[in-house]
């Protein structure tokens, strides 16, 4: 299967699905590396895996509709089947959503539906929760609100959320893979 991975930052999950991939360990191929950060730290984790990268900069387009069109574009030349939003700041819009309905999912540092949206590992903390977590789900029209494909419990209590967010890390880079392999066995499985 080939995958398309859309990251606005640092990419760790992008370097953790890629070296899955590259290892065997999931079935995929990523062969599209996406930002709308030109500059931003993926770039580099991109190119040590060889992987090719689209960098664009959505105020160089009219519309979000104009520049999911020309992503469209890109991932049907590529024959990409499934997208994997690692960090990719950015609501999917119709054109994505039309193009690639039910092959969009996205992880959430989070037990969705708990603590949607931006800075949700701020969020728990402010709440005062004992148990964060990752979400995998699938993407829709709704914010974080897709239907929930994998989840994993984090147990913590302290304050530090530096080692927090290390445990999320680590909690996010096994999960991703695993579920990607999961969905891959699944598709398989249908035809």
């Amino acid at each position: 299967m080939k995958i398309a991975v859309f990251a606005s930052g640092n990419g760790s999950n992008f370097e953790a699905i890629a070296k899955a991939c590259q290892s065997g360990t999931v079935d995929a191929e990523v062969v599209l590396c996406v930002t709308d950060r030109p500059g931003a730290y993926v770039e580099e984790r991109a190119a040590r895996f060889g992987i090719p990268m689209l960098s664009f900069r959505p105020k160089d387009y009219a519309s979000k509709r104009e520049f999911e069109t020309m992503l469209v574009e890109e991932l049907r030349r590529r024959d990409v089947q499934l997208i994997c939003l690692a960090g990719y700041m950015r609501i999917i819009g119709d054109v994505l959503l039309e193009a690639y309905e039910g092959r969009i999912i996205n992880i959430h540092p989070s037990l969705l539906p708990a603590f949607q949206g931006a800075d949700a590992v701020g969020q728990a903390m402010d709440y005062g929760v004992k148990v964060y977590g990752v979400t995998i789900h699938f993407v829709d029209a709704t914010l974080d609100g897709g239907k929930i494909i994998s989840q994993t419990a984090i147990p913590y209590e302290g304050s530090d959320r530096e080692a927090l967010e290390a445990m999320i890390h680590a909690a996010e880079h096994v999960l991703y893979p695993a579920t990607i392999s999961k969905l891959i066995k699944q598709f398989h499985n249908t035809i």
